[in-house]
This record gives C-alpha cells, sequence and structure tokens, in this order.
C-alpha cells in the first residue's frame, strides 16, 4: 500500500499529519461546468455522507453516497431560482435520515424574494417543496444557514436587511415541526453596528446553547463575534468578540467563519488579512466567562500568499480544518488534523492542488473524515475520505512509544525491544474502540504477535509488562486476502 496516494489532484506532504490520517484515493461526485459551487457536505446516521451545490443556472443540487458512488443527483430546490456562487450560497444539515437544506431566491436585493428551507424525511430520496423561512414584510434577506437541535428540528439564521439593503443584521428562526413552520425572528448579531452585509456566517447547536457566529462591521472594523444564546435561540443576550485581530478594512471582504461547540468552549476558524497577508486564525471561546484566545493554524510558509475560507468539524475531542491557499501562484487546499483539539492543531497536508481549486467542507465521523471541494479547473465537485484512529490525550498520556516491525503487517509483528518480554497484557484497538486481544510468542526473546485473524486496518497496539509501564504504538495491517 502506498501511503503516499498519487494523483493529478491528490499531494500529501506532511509526514506529521500522514501518521495520524489514511487517505483514500479522491472520488468525483459529479461533473458539469459551472454546476460545482459551494458544495457543502453532512453525515447521515449510518455516517455516509450527504452533499450539496449550485450551478450557475441558479439550482442547487443533492447527492448521497450508495455504498460505492455517489447517486444521480436530485434538486431539492423545485422549481426556485438560487443564488449560488463559489464564496456563498445553499447550505444544508443533516440529522439522522432527515436533511435540511437552506435556500435564497435570487436576485437578492428584491423584497418578494425569499429565503427558503427544503426538508427530506426519507435519507435524500426525495425533498418537500420548500418551505418559506423569513416572515419579514417589505425586509430582505440573504446567506440563509441551517443547523439541527438535539431533537431533529432546523434552527435556521439569515442576513435580514431594511427595504432599501440596509441595516443589515443577522437573525435566527426556530421550527418545532421539523421545518414545517418557523417562528417570528429573533435579534442575533446584537444591535452595536451592523454586520459585514457581503459576510457568510455559521449557526451552532449543541443542547440548549445556540451560537450565531458572524463578522461583524464596527467602523470598518470586520472582526469575527459570536451571539449566545442559552435557550435554545429563543434569545441571544450575550455577545462576544472571538477574533482578536482587529482588522480594518473599507471594502467587503466576502468570507466569513465556520465553528463548533464543544463543551463550554467554540471553537471557530476564519481569514483575517489585519496581518497584511489573508491568513486563517482558530479561535478559543468560553461561553460561560466570555472570554476568547485568537491564534494562527498554520505558522510560516514559505511563498504563502493567502489562506480563505476555512471550515471547521469535530468528532468528539478530534477535529479537523480544511482551507484554501495559495503558495507561490499555486491554489490548494490545505488540511490540518488534531486527535484533541484543546492542544490545538499542529501542522498542515495539502490535499489537492491546482489553479481552479475553490473553498471546500468538511464532516466528521468516529474515525472518518470527509472532505468536499469545487474544483474550477474540471467543473468537478469532487470528494475525500480519510481515516484516523480516535484516542484523548488520557489514552496515550504516560504510555512510552515502542517500536514494532514490520509495519505495516500482514500475518505477524514484532516488538524491536527484548525489553518487554516480561507482558501481563496486550492488545490491538481500531477506530471503532474494538479490542483484539494478543497472545506473544518470544522468539529470539523478542515478543511476535500472530495477527492473521485481524481484519485490515489501522490500530493502536498497547502492551504491558509486569511492572505495569504500558507501551503502544500505532499498526497498520493490510494486504489480507
Amino acid at each position: 500500500m502506498k501511503r503516499i496516494i498519487t494523483s493529478l489532484l491528490l499531494v500529501l506532504i506532511s509526514t506529521h499529519l500522514l501518521a495520524q490520517v489514511t487517505w483514500s484515493a479522491p472520488i468525483t461526485v459529479y461533473t458539469g461546468s459551472g454546476a460545482n459551487l459551494h458544495s457543502r457536505i453532512s453525515l447521515n446516521r449510518a455516517g455516509s455522507p450527504y452533499v450539496i451545490w449550485g450551478r450557475t443556472d441558479t439550482r442547487v443540487y443533492f447527492s448521497k453516497w450508495n455504498g460505492s458512488s455517489f447517486s444521480t443527483p436530485i434538486v431539492p430546490s423545485g422549481s426556485l431560482t438560487v443564488f449560488a456562487q463559489s464564496w456563498a450560497g445553499p447550505d444544508m444539515a443533516a440529522y439522522g435520515d432527515t436533511v435540511y437544506v437552506s435556500m435564497k431566491v435570487t436576485p437578492e436585493n428584491v423584497n418578494t424574494n425569499y429565503s427558503y428551507l427544503g426538508h427530506s424525511y426519507n435519507g435524500g430520496i426525495t425533498f418537500s417543496a420548500p418551505v418559506r423561512i423569513d416572515n419579514i414584510d417589505t425586509s430582505l434577506s440573504r446567506f440563509p444557514i441551517v443547523t439541527t437541535t438535539s431533537t431533529g428540528s432546523p434552527l435556521v439564521a439569515f442576513m435580514k436587511f431594511n427595504s432599501s439593503f440596509g441595516d443589515a443584521h443577522y437573525v435566527v428562526a426556530r421550527s418545532s415541526d421539523f421545518g414545517a413552520t418557523f417562528s417570528s425572528d429573533v435579534l442575533a448579531s446584537g444591535s452595536a453596528g451592523t454586520v459585514c452585509d457581503c459576510c457568510p456566517a455559521t449557526i451552532l447547536s449543541a443542547g440548549s446553547t445556540a451560537i450565531m457566529l458572524f463578522r461583524n462591521n464596527l467602523s470598518n472594523i470586520r472582526d469575527i463575534w459570536a451571539g449566545i444564546s442559552t435557550d435554545g435561540g429563543i434569545t441571544f443576550a450575550n455577545h462576544l468578540a472571538t477574533d482578536n485581530t482587529n482588522w480594518f478594512i473599507s471594502s467587503c471582504p466576502a468570507s466569513g467563519p465556520d465553528g463548533i461547540v464543544i463543551g463550554d468552549s467554540i471553537y471557530n476558524v476564519f481569514m483575517s488579512t489585519a496581518s497584511g497577508t489573508a491568513r486563517v486564525y482558530l479561535s478559543n471561546s468560553s461561553i460561560s466567562s466570555l472570554s476568547s484566545s485568537t491564534s494562527l493554524i498554520t505558522g510560516t510558509i514559505a511563498g504563502l500568499s493567502s489562506q480563505n475560507y476555512p471550515r471547521i468539524a469535530n468528532a468528539g475531542n478530534a477535529a479537523a480544518v480544511v482551507w484554501k491557499q495559495n503558495i507561490s501562484g499555486t491554489n490548494s487546499l490545505a488540511f490540518s488534523f488534531a486527535n484533541n483539539i484543546s492542544t490545538g492543531f499542529s501542522g498542515y497536508s495539502t490535499i489537492a492542488t491546482g489553479s481552479g481549486l475553490m473553498n471546500a467542507d468538511v464532516a466528521m465521523n468516529n474515525g472518518n473524515i470527509h472532505i468536499v471541494w469545487e474544483d474550477d479547473n474540471t467543473g468537478n465537485v469532487m470528494y475525500l475520505k480519510g481515516t484516523y484512529l480516535p484516542t484523548s490525550a488520557e489514552e496515550i498520556n504516560s504510555k512510552e512509544l515502542i517500536e514494532i516491525y514490520p509495519n505495516p503487517a500482514n500475518d505477524n509483528f514484532t516488538v524491536a525491544s527484548n525489553s518487554n518480554s516480561n507482558i501481563s497484557y496486550s492488545y490491538l484497538i481500531d477506530y471503532t474502540g474494538k479490542h483484539y486481544d494478543l497472545i506473544p510468542t518470544l522468539i529470539n526473546g523478542k515478543p511476535t504477535f500472530n495477527i492473521k485473524t485481524v481484519p485490515n486496518g489501522l490500530y493502536y497496539f498497547f502492551i504491558s509488562n509486569n511492572s505495569g509501564k504500558i507501551f503502544f504504538s500505532k499498526l497498520l495491517i493490510e494486504n489480507k486476502n
């Protein structure tokens, strides 16, 4: 098995990240000139991907993974003419087999062109006629986005303007009947100033907490803020600047934040050019203390001219970020992974290169990373899957790394040092948490393990000696018939 998959699109360059994530070959979701805009991904109950994207003829497409490829696209937007560009467009959220797709009728600056939500209750086989979200009289709307509550109903947000396309704010509307009707909207972005009127946003939900992430416009300081609700989106009483870069710009950057919620922490990613170069940042904010810290995702990169459009996802404490960047005139999609986001991200890998690469999206479930992106060179929507071994910092803390060989292994592997000959227990664990107990055989004083009955895959190997000291290593098993 090649540890680096070579193709015209896939070029992995970081050995640190390769040790954590194993990638499959990229797959084409859809091919069609002008029909690959702003792809977004969500996962169903089984962890299989749903994908949407927009088209220049103002349609929205939906496709789902069928086990070996992506299904023939269907159109959840019905007869609506929907806004879609590379930097913004329809949004999607999934809860089991329920799928929600939010969309805005174009042209946006007409007060009879509304924002809508389409929903499917059968895993995307069919979609309802879209339901209007923005019951706002003569006001105007833009950039509808959606997430799901803990009970599976949609929570939607959109940018709201007055009738002359001014006084931009983000508002939130709730549904208690799975998207059939929506409440009146409530202000989520706060009353101070206006929001950046060309910048998409993100709505997050975790239990009774709802988070509205948006780019503000306070006299042309366009930093990222969070509106915080502790009553499920009924009110947004607190607001927090999650971005301390203090970016002053008198034009519109057309780039917004993305985020996740883990416990009391909001982790959000965003682009800022406050340093003079467009860079991607990670912010860690506390919901209870309303405090925040910000750091760059990557260090210095030779030849870097810009980074933009970051997206983040998590499965437990593990997290992944994907973004677009340009190095020495070449566009690429960059990726970073953390098995425990509380320790931050370290390094990055390049998962695709090409002048026509646009923004991407990422989703995660336990042990799997799913990425989609827009490739304007080919007109394709592309998909890439990676696997990793879920673990926590506590799981390997105080455990000593050992060398094993061969690695990758087929039928047997051996611990390199004979200092581990007095073994009290040993086992393998896969990404689902399944254990495989192993019994060593000493060969030339070194413990050797038979793995003929263990399936192909990536594992952690743990071993303890009679003194209670625990050692570990990663093991790839492959090439079994």
